[in-house]
């Protein structure tokens, strides 16, 4: 045994940045919908060892580079999926463009394997570990947000577990994301470093733990009978029909007919991203409501959706609302757009609402657009203007509803910036339409949502157009779901809200401070020892 494994290492140190895309393709397999962690964290394991027994830093950088590139391109093939919902864009374009935007995301764990390299090649495997997980929290900050940030998917999501089981993400509260991939990467690098030792009872034990922490049920609270009830909606409509105007009263009755109007209850009713058509806003000119549900009159469509939730309850729905200003020619048109939510009561009265602040590049807007345009490079969704960000996380007070905040679909994957700090809401809605995103995109942005209720303390309801909509605690624990492909309703009570988390209060400083311990472990531990052994 031992012989086989001594061959397998002489061929990675002979081929090290082979071994490192094949370590980067296993690893990937951790993350939902596969979810084989234990394969991640052998992977990941594999991967300390090549950073580490890299005879240069640009070794180093290389493998951390290859590693990355494997790693981050399969686990994110679901955005090719998105180039086959837009006509004007090839969708062999897709597969090309997810190893081409992680050519650019793989230098993060390049330069986390740099960095670890050069402070820590000398020390040994465990301490080598704890610099390199320390560099590896601060890298994946850094993806969160240079250049708009892309933080999908975190390296501790491998150790997020099933549906009712948090895993690892118990730490959530007093770590955070991206020190819980540190995290993560301590200990592959813990139980590699027992393994190469012969540490047999050892490295038994560190797995038993692992696998009961990761298979140990969360404590089933009894569902809350008080406080807001709500009804969350699914339609299914399926991305091929989103812009289809012939199906836009289908849509809207199929949605009514699931919210199930009632009189004498009071509620908080909850629809998806891209689930009404009907521009909501009064005031633009009389040719953007030409293909509304409602008559071409907004008033009227609010009105309809009043009557359809029922006089005591509020809505918050997926809109989009226009920008219009003087256009060539100084004819009133529409400049821009804003992904928005909307809170409507049951009086059809607008009451609160929030734009979408962090815009998906070549999905909202397009970069450099007087450029990339006439190069036929459009955006992936329809249409000839840009979304505008709006402020940030923002708290609605819908008074017997209570405070709402509000992330737009993949705003949910943003680490420490999904609740206002100032003004803390009772639980995050969550609307999205993941029918862009093939098999493995809706999992793992469930998965991620997970990782933000934990994190902050606070629920989370997702209603998605096609799936997966869910319900999740403030442990990150999921009470219900609808499966993709359904047309549902979930009701009940909103899940209780815990204490503000440390985190919650701290931020990426936090995430930072336990970078700082990490690293500083790993360069001083080994000294302390030394400095023990020779005075005793």
């Amino acid at each position: 045994m031992m012989e086989r494994l001594a061959a397998v290492a002489a061929l990675m140190q002979r081929r090290p940045a082979l071994a490192a895309l094949a370590f980067g393709l296993i690893g990937a397999c951790a993350y939902p919908p596969l979810h084989l962690w234990p394969l991640g964290l052998a992977a990941l394991a594999g991967f300390v060892w090549l950073v580490h027994a890299a005879p240069t830093k640009r070794a180093a950088l290389w493998i951390g580079w290859c590693f990355g590139w494997a790693h981050l391109t399969l686990a994110n093939n679901w955005i090719a999926t998105a180039f086959t919902h837009q006509a004007k864009m090839p969708e062999f374009l897709g597969w090309l463009a997810v190893p081409l935007l992680c050519i650019y995301l793989a230098w993060y764990p390049a330069l986390a394997a740099l960095a670890a390299h050069g402070l820590a090649k000398k020390r040994p495997l465990w301490a080598f570990g704890l610099v390199l997980a320390g560099a590896w929290i601060v890298t994946e900050w850094l993806r969160g947000w240079v250049f708009t940030g892309y933080p999908w998917p975190p390296v501790g999501l491998m150790l997020l577990g099933g549906w009712d089981t948090p895993g690892l993400a118990r730490v959530l509260p007093f770590m955070g994301t991206y020190a819980l991939s540190g995290l993560t990467v301590l200990a592959a690098a813990l139980l590699l470093a027992v393994l190469t030792a012969r540490r047999w009872v050892n490295a038994a034990g560190l797995v038993l733990v692992l696998t009961g922490l990761m298979l140990a049920p969360h404590p089933a609270d009894e569902p809350t009978k008080k406080g807001v009830r709500y009804t969350l909606v699914q339609p299914y409509i399926p991305q091929s029909e989103i812009n289809d105007g012939s199906k836009f009263d289908e849509q809207f009755v199929r949605i009514a007919r699931l919210t199930t109007p009632s009189r004498d209850q009071s509620r908080l009713v909850l629809w998806p991203e891209s689930a009404l058509p009907d521009y909501l806003e009064d005031g633009y000119p009389d040719r953007y409501y030409l293909q509304m549900t409602a008559g071409g009159d907004p008033k009227l469509a609010r009105r309809r959706i009043g009557t359809v939730i029922g006089p005591q309850s509020t809505l918050l729905t997926g809109v989009v609302n226009l920008n219009i200003a003087p256009r060539p020619g100084n004819v009133p048109g529409a400049v821009s757009a804003r992904n928005s939510v909307m809170a409507l009561n049951g009086e059809g009265q607008i009451v609160g609402g929030y734009d979408k602040a962090h815009l998906v590049p070549y999905g909202e807007y397009l970069p450099l657009r007087p450029i990339l345009e006439p190069l036929g490079l459009s955006r992936l969704v329809a249409g000839s203007i840009d979304y505008l960000p709006g402020p940030g996380p923002r708290t609605l007070d819908l008074g017997v509803h209570g405070k709402a905040g509000v992330m737009i679909c993949y705003e949910i994957v943003f680490s420490g910036a999904v609740a206002d700090k100032a003004n803390r809401p009772d639980y995050i809605f969550n609307p999205s339409n993941d029918g862009w995103f093939g098999w493995w995109g809706p999992p793992q942005h469930l998965a991620q949502a997970r990782m933000r209720a934990a994190e902050e303390g606070l629920p989370v309801l997702r209603s998605t157009t096609t799936g997966i909509s869910a319900v999740i605690d403030a442990d990150g624990v999921v009470r219900g779901h609808i499966a993709t492909g359904k047309a549902d309703k979930l009701e009940g009570f909103i899940p209780k809200a815990n204490a503000p988390t440390l985190f919650g209060q701290w931020g990426h400083a936090l995430t930072l401070a336990w970078a700082a311990l990490f690293i500083a472990l790993g360069l001083g531990l080994p000294r302390v020892l030394a400095l023990t052994r020779v005075r005793g």
